[in-house]
C-alpha cells in the first residue's frame, strides 16, 4: 500500500541522500558489452602478434626438450618463466584495457560514485525474505528474460553460421591449411561481430530499464516531500517563532537606543521616530528608533524618562516613519523639514529647555 502511494518524483535532496548512501544505477549490459566490443577489437588487431609469440614459445620448448636427456626442476622452472612472460606480453596488456574499460563505463554511468556505505553489513543482504523479494521481483524477472535472450541469440547466431559453414565445408579440405585456418577466424569473427551488435541492442534496452526503475524506486509520498521541504526549509511554525524572537531582540536593541536620541518626532502617538545627529561622525541625521501605536508609545515613554526633547510634526513623523529604516540616515527629501527639527532642538537646549 505504502508504494502505491509514491507518486511524486524525487526531489534533488533525495537523489543527493541515495548516492551518498551509494544508491545509483547503472546498467551492466553496458559495461559487458563494452568490455565484449574492446576484447573483440584487441584480439582482431593483436591476434597475428599473439599467435607469433605462442608459436615461438612452442617451437622454442621443443627444442630446449629435445636436446635435454634429463628433465630437472631447473629446466621445468625455465620452462615456466618464459611461459609467463610470453603469458604477460600476450595477455596482460589486454586484461589491462578490459579492466580499464569496465572501470570507466562504470564510472561514466555512476558519475565515479564511491561511497562508504556499500561496505558495512546490512542485515537485508543475508536475509531470507529479503532474498526471496529479490528473486520474485520485477527486476529479477528481467534479469532472467535478459539471459534468456542471450543465451538464445548466440545459439541461434551459431546454428545459422554453422548452417552457412556447412555449405563450403568441403571445398575446405581442397584448401592449404593456412588459407583454411584464415577463412575459419573470419567466419568466427563475423559471429563475434553479429552477436555484438544484437548485444548492443539488448544493452540500450537495459539502460533505459534501469533508468526507469531506478526513478521508481526513488519516487516519494506526498508526506515526505513536504516532511523533506520542513527539513530543508524548517518547519514554518518554528520559522514564525524564530523570526518573532529576532524581531523581539531588534525591537529591544532599537529601543536601547532611545536615550541616546536629540530629539523624538512625533504624530502625536501613533508614529514616534527618533533622531540623532552628531555633527562630526554623521553625514545626516539618523533614525535611532521608529514605532506605530504600542512601539510609538514606548519610544515616547523612554524619552520622557530620560529628558528628550520631543516635537508634535504630523506629515515629518510618518514620513520618517514610512520611508527610514533604523539606523539609516534620513532621506535628501527630508533634509529641509529635519533641519528644522534640528535648528530648533539646538536652540532649545542652549535655553535649557526640557522635553515637551
Amino acid at each position: 500500500m505504502a508504494e502505491s502511494n509514491k507518486t511524486e518524483k524525487a526531489t534533488p535532496k533525495k537523489k543527493r541522500d541515495e548516492r551518498k548512501k551509494g544508491n545509483a544505477f547503472q546498467s551492466r549490459d553496458i559495461v559487458s558489452v563494452g568490455m565484449l566490443i574492446v576484447g573483440f577489437i584487441l584480439i582482431s588487431r593483436l591476434g597475428s602478434f599473439i599467435t607469433k609469440q605462442i608459436r615461438e614459445l612452442y617451437i622454442h620448448e621443443l627444442s630446449y626438450v629435445s636436446t635435454t636427456y634429463d628433465l630437472t626442476i631447473a629446466g621445468c622452472m625455465q620452462i615456466l618463466r618464459e611461459s609467463i612472460i610470453v603469458f604477460f606480453i600476450s595477455a596482460v596488456p589486454i586484461m589491462i584495457a578490459l579492466a580499464l574499460t569496465g572501470i570507466v563505463l562504470t564510472g561514466a554511468q555512476t558519475r565515479f560514485l564511491v561511497s562508504g556505505d556499500l561496505l558495512k553489513f546490512k542485515y537485508s543482504r543475508i536475509s531470507i525474505v529479503q532474498g526471496f523479494k529479490r528473486m520474485f521481483s520485477l527486476k529479477s524477472l528481467v534479469q532472467l528474460i535478459k539471459s534468456i535472450i542471450k543465451v538464445a541469440v548466440i545459439l541461434w547466431v551459431i546454428y545459422t553460421s554453422l548452417k552457412d559453414l556447412m555449405v563450403v565445408a568441403p571445398d575446405m579440405f581442397n584448401s592449404g591449411f593456412d588459407e583454411s585456418i584464415a577463412f575459419m577466424m573470419d567466419r568466427v569473427m563475423a559471429i563475434v561481430y553479429k552477436i555484438c551488435m544484437i548485444f548492443i541492442v539488448i544493452a540500450v534496452l537495459d539502460f533505459a530499464f534501469q533508468k526507469f526503475d531506478y526513478e521508481q524506486k526513488l519516487k516519494m509520498t506526498k508526506q515526505e516531500v513536504k516532511d523533506e521541504y520542513k527539513q530543508t526549509e524548517g518547519d514554518p511554525f518554528i520559522k514564525g517563532k524564530i523570526k518573532e524572537k529576532q524581531r523581539k531582540m531588534s525591537m529591544n536593541r532599537m529601543i536601547q537606543q532611545v536615550p541616546q536620541a536629540d530629539v523624538i518626532v512625533r504624530n502625536p502617538t501613533h508614529f514616534a521616530v527618533a533622531l540623532k545627529y552628531d555633527l562630526e561622525n554623521d553625514q545626516a541625521p539618523v533614525v535611532l528608533a521608529k514605532g506605530q501605536d504600542y512601539m510609538a508609545m514606548r519610544i515616547i515613554d523612554i524619552g520622557l524618562k530620560h529628558n528628550i526633547l520631543m516635537t508634535e510634526n504630523k506629515p515629518l513623523a510618518r514620513s520618517l516613519f514610512q520611508t527610514v529604516e533604523v539606523n539609516d540616515y534620513i532621506p535628501a527629501e527630508l533634509y529641509k523639514a529635519v533641519a528644522e527639527v534640528m535648528a530648533w532642538v539646538y536652540s532649545t537646549k542652549k535655553k535649557g529647555g526640557k522635553a515637551i
